[in-house]
């Protein structure tokens, strides 16, 4: 059991996943600190200095008497839902971005390494086609 398992961790597959667990790790922690910091201001800002996360419908209001809480508040906090569904969306178009440029690079370096392959590489009887065309060629020229 021992060798199995030796076995399945040194597979490539779950060293692969691993370290895209951790890089998401990381890139989940940027995309959110970028979320709390720059945009969630910015839409604050837009709904009058109201942060998404403390928007919240109040059923029961807490009563308080000299001080302490003797009845905490009942309500429902909605806006912490709705500040997920924003980072949500945010990480979501965040990482379409990274693939969709992954992809763009990946069909630029495919489509040079083609070209430089089809280049390389030519048939006999294409070369045997160029020297006839270049002696074709030679053969006009003396002509004039």
């Amino acid at each position: 059991m021992w060798k199995e398992f030796k076995e399945f961790i040194a597979k490539g597959n779950v060293i692969d996943m691993a370290v895209g667990i951790v890089l998401g790790t990381a890139f989940k922690s940027i995309v959110d600190s970028f979320v709390a910091d720059i945009i969630m201001p910015i839409v604050g800002l837009l709904l009058g200095n109201i942060s998404l996360s403390d928007m919240k419908y109040v059923f029961r209001p807490a009563i308080v008497e000299s001080g302490e809480i003797v009845k905490p508040e009942l309500a429902l906090n909605y806006g912490n839902l709705l500040q997920m569904i924003v980072n949500f969306l945010i990480i979501a178009l965040c990482v379409f971005v990274v693939i969709k440029a992954i992809n763009k690079l990946r069909a630029i370096f495919t489509k040079e390494e083609v070209d430089k392959e089809s280049e390389e590489v030519k048939s006999d009887e294409v070369l045997l086609l160029e020297e006839i065309r270049d002696l074709l060629a030679k053969k006009d020229e003396s002509k004039v």
